[in-house]
């Protein structure tokens, strides 16, 4: 439809044609998809000035109600759902499933009664569950500090300080401060994982489709976000420089001793405190306390955390590292049904973007040979 035409529509045939974009975006090719798209925006211009048309209206009723000039009939029209209702409705949920397949978002901008911001399409709230759990499931990523600044991040860290010092009345003067800054530059990248599943998942029902995809991709991805956490931590110099976080490390094997020297090492700002090694060298710890035949705690009272692949170890909070996510915890998934066709299998790749450094000087230290696979 035209502009005109589009301009003369009341609410009702707004919303019919609203519909029957979404039938015509199944079978559109992108150039289709971009005039439709910009229908869907003149639609949204329409129904704003209807809406304020209306506003207008029930403001000259009061007037009249109390007793200004002559009522005029208002309009009445059903009340909208609004984008957080719509997103939970069975046909949102279908054209989201398709959107992720396909990476065509017009049926779901179809069926939204709002502009959405940034041009970003809302995941149904099974989806945005899922997710959440996911990353509350994470040992690892749920500690650490979480920002979702567009673009590059700088964060300051004080690199060192001079003490304060006590100034007696009569004496010279303390000196002054010396106190020294770095900035840490958070710079995007793209964490992926993959994996390859049959013909038959592409023909899930919707809901199906979607719990499938996002219970083994998001899992997968989440752990590999944790996993460059603990390599950011591991490949941190011993002293802070002025464009990176200092991690320290206690020259021993992982043991109670080595996790008593590393906590003295931290400053107070480190309260939620873990130590991170491999299962084998968890265990050991806890078998020496057993083999010492009385009642204490291996791990001097921080929280052990299990990371496969990991010699050597990590204590500390780890709150001293930062995950910036333009793009928020939303996973995005790329569909290749092409390559591995002969076979029946289409490989999914899930993507997240994020910038994950260390930031806080005196929340880390590390135990021994610390190296990740």
């Amino acid at each position: 439809m035209t502009k005109e035409e589009i301009m003369n529509l009341g609410f009702e045939e707004l919303e019919s044609r609203k519909s029957a974009i979404a039938e015509e975006t199944k079978e559109a090719d992108n150039e289709q998809l971009e005039a439709l798209n910009a229908e869907l925006d003149l639609i949204e211009e329409r129904r704003i000035v209807l809406a304020n048309e209306a506003e207008e209206s029930r403001k000259a009723a009061d007037a009249v109600a109390k007793g200004a000039g002559k009522a005029i009939e208002t309009r009445k029209e059903d009340k909208a759902m609004t984008n957080m209702e719509v997103r939970n409705t069975p046909e949102y949920i279908e054209a989201f499933a398709k959107y992720v397949k396909t990476g065509k978002d017009a049926e779901c901008r179809a069926l939204l009664t709002e502009n959405v911001e940034d041009g970003t399409v809302p995941v149904p709230e099974l989806v945005e569950n899922r997710v959440r759990t996911a990353w509350e499931n994470d040992e690892i990523f749920r500690r650490i500090e979480k920002t979702f600044v567009r673009g590059n991040l700088k964060v300051g860290f004080e690199v060192s300080a001079t003490d304060a010092e006590i100034h007696i009345e009569g004496t010279d003067a303390p000196k002054e401060e010396t106190l020294v800054l770095g900035i840490v530059t958070m710079v995007p990248q793209t964490i992926k994982k993959w994996i390859t599943f049959s013909d038959e998942v592409m023909a899930m029902r919707a809901e199906e489709f979607l719990d499938y995809i996002y219970d083994e991709l998001t899992y997968k991805v989440i752990k590999k976000a944790a996993a460059v956490v603990i390599e950011k931590i591991l490949d941190a110099p011993a002293e802070s420089t002025d464009t990176q976080v200092g991690v320290p490390t206690i020259d021993a094997e992982p043991s109670t001793a080595a996790i008593i020297d590393a906590l003295a090492k931290l400053s107070d700002e480190a309260r939620d405190l873990v130590f991170i090694a491999d299962g084998a060298t968890i265990a050991g710890i806890k078998k020496t306390a057993l083999q010492a035949q009385y009642a204490y705690d291996p791990f001097a009272g921080v929280t052990p955390i299990q990371h496969t692949g990991m010699t050597g170890a990590i204590v500390g909070d780890l709150a001293g590292v930062q995950a910036n996510l333009p793009e928020g915890e939303d996973v995005r998934f790329k569909f290749d049904d092409s390559t591995l066709a002969e076979k029946d299998l289409i490989k999914v790749v899930g993507k997240l973007y994020a910038a994950i450094e260390v930031v806080g000087p005196g929340m880390l230290c590390k135990i021994g040979t610390a190296e990740s696979e």
